[in-house]
C-alpha cells in the first residue's frame, strides 16, 4: 500500500509537470511575431502592406518603413499596423476606394486592431473606415484629401458600398466608425476631406468610443465630428443607435463652410423615425469658425431618441447659423433642435463668444444650461420652441444679468435665468 500511494503521488507530479511543459510550449509558439514592410521589399520584408497583413497571424505587429504605398489596405484580423512616422509613411489611395479598411463586417468578432503612424490620403471614399469591430485604436495619423469621388452637384459618391445608408455631402468622411464599440480615435489630423470624423450606426450600434485630441479642420462639405444615427444597412430592422460616446479635447474648426448648412463643429443628428443618439458627452473641445453652430443637435422627426447628451467645458466661437428646419437667426454657438424631445440635455461650463446667439433651444423639452460664460453680447439664450430652458446660474457678460448694459439677453418664452452669476464661472 505504501508503494502504491507513493507511485500514485509520483504519477500525479509527473502528470502536472508534463502539463506545465505543454502549456509553456504552447505559449512559446503563440508569441506574436513582428513583420516588416518597405517599398522595395528588402531585408526579408514585404513590399506591400496588404501582403504583410495577409501573411500575419493574429496579434502580430507589422512595422512599415517610410515611403509611399499605393494601396487600399483591408485588415480583418487582430494586429498592430505601425508606420514609421505619419510625416513620411504614406498610404496613397489615389483611384482606390479607401485608404485603410478595418473590416469587421466580413470578419465577425474582429477586435484589437491598432493603426498608428501613417498619412492616409486621396481615397475616392474614406481615408480610414472601421465596421463592426471592438477595441480598435487609431492614433497619430494624418488623414488628408479623401472623399475624392464626391459629386457635390448631386451629393452622390460613385462606388460607395451598399451599407453606407445616408451620407449626403460626404463619402463617409476622413475617418468613419460604423458598428464600432470601445475604441479610441486619438491624436489624428483629419483635414481637407469632405467631413472629418463620423460615428454612425449603419451596420451596428456605435457606442462607448473615445474621440480625443484630434485636429479636425477645413473639411468643407460636412461637420468636423458627426454622431449620426442612420437607417440600418438592411433597411428592414430598427436603427441600432449611437450612444455613450465621448468627444473630448478635439479642435474642430473651419468645417462645413462650402455648402450652406453643411457642417457644425460637432453634430448630433437623428434622421428617420426610430434613430437614436443618447448619452453622448461633448467635452473640452475647441469649436470655431464652422459653417453651422459649434454644436448642432438635430431631431428631424417624431419617434426619435435624442436624450441625455451633455455639452461641457467647450470653447465655442465664430460659428455659423443653423439652417432649414433647425433654423436659428445666428451665428450660433449651440443649437438644440428637436421634433422629438431632446430631454436630459445638459449644457454647462462652456465659453461661448463671437456669436449672435450663444445657445438656441427649439425642442418640446426642458434644456438645462448652467455655469456657462455667455459672451456673444447678443442673445445669450434664445428659446424658439414650445419647450423651456433652465438658464439659471450663467454669466451673461456683466454682473447685471440678462438685458443689463453690456450683457447678453434672454429671448423667447420659457427661459428661466434668475439667479445669474455676478462673475464669470
Amino acid at each position: 500500500m505504501l508503494w502504491s500511494k507513493s507511485s500514485n503521488r509520483f504519477d500525479r507530479i509527473r502528470f502536472l509537470c508534463l502539463n506545465t511543459m505543454l502549456v509553456i510550449a504552447i505559449c512559446q509558439t503563440a508569441v506574436a511575431a513582428t513583420l516588416c514592410v518597405n517599398p522595395r521589399g528588402k531585408s526579408g520584408c514585404f513590399s506591400k502592406i496588404q501582403d504583410a497583413v495577409n501573411a500575419a497571424a493574429a496579434y502580430d505587429t507589422i512595422n512599415v518603413a517610410q515611403g509611399k504605398y499605393k494601396e487600399d489596405v483591408v485588415v480583418g484580423k487582430p494586429l498592430s499596423l505601425v508606420g514609421h512616422n505619419s510625416s513620411n509613411t504614406v498610404i496613397d489611395a489615389t483611384g482606390l476606394l479607401n485608404g485603410l479598411y478595418i473590416d469587421g463586417l466580413d470578419n465577425p468578432g474582429l477586435a484589437s486592431v491598432v493603426v498608428t503612424g501613417f498619412t492616409v490620403k486621396n481615397a475616392n471614399l474614406e481615408g480610414i473606415v472601421i465596421t463592426n469591430a471592438s477595441n480598435v485604436t487609431v492614433s497619430y495619423n494624418q488623414v488628408l484629401n479623401n472623399n475624392r469621388s464626391l459629386d457635390i452637384n448631386d451629393a452622390t459618391c460613385p462606388g460607395a458600398p451598399p451599407w453606407e445608408t445616408l451620407e449626403g455631402f460626404d463619402c463617409g468622411e476622413g475617418i468613419h466608425l460604423s458598428g464600432v464599440d470601445h475604441s479610441v480615435v486619438a491624436n489624428n489630423t483629419s483635414q481637407y476631406n469632405a467631413g472629418g470624423i463620423l460615428l454612425s450606426d449603419d451596420t451596428g450600434p456605435t457606442h462607448d468610443n473615445l474621440i480625443s485630441n484630434n485636429i479636425v479642420t477645413d473639411n468643407p462639405y460636412d461637420c468636423g465630428i458627426t454622431l449620426a444615427s442612420h437607417p440600418s444597412a438592411t433597411m428592414s430592422g430598427a436603427p441600432f443607435g449611437v450612444f455613450h460616446n465621448t468627444i473630448s479635447g478635439n479642435t474642430s474648426s473651419g468645417n462645413g463652410t462650402q455648402v450652406p448648412g453643411a457642417g457644425a463643429g460637432v453634430g448630433i443628428f437623428d434622421s428617420i423615425p426610430g434613430t437614436m443618439n443618447y448619452g453622448n458627452v461633448i467635452i473640452n473641445n475647441r469649436l470655431t469658425n464652422n459653417g453651422l453652430p459649434g454644436v448642432a443637435m438635430h431631431s428631424h422627426a417624431p419617434g426619435q431618441t435624442i436624450t441625455d447628451n451633455m455639452i461641457i467645458g467647450n470653447y465655442i466661437a465664430g460659428n455659423g447659423a443653423d439652417t432649414d428646419d433647425a433654423f436659428t437667426p445666428g451665428p450660433t454657438g449651440i443649437n438644440v433642435f428637436g421634433v422629438s424631445p431632446a430631454s436630459g440635455t445638459v449644457i454647462t461650463n462652456n465659453v461661448i463668444k463671437d456669436e449672435s446667439v450663444d445657445i438656441a433651444v427649439n425642442s418640446p423639452a426642458i434644456v438645462d444650461a448652467h455655469l456657462n460664460n455667455l459672451l456673444g453680447k447678443g442673445m445669450g439664450v434664445l428659446n424658439l420652441g414650445l419647450g423651456s430652458a433652465d438658464a439659471t446660474e450663467n454669466w451673461w457678460g456683466c454682473s447685471g444679468g440678462p438685458g443689463a448694459n453690456g450683457c447678453a439677453t434672454a429671448a423667447g418664452s420659457g427661459v428661466t435665468f434668475s439667479p445669474w452669476l455676478t462673475t464669470p464661472f
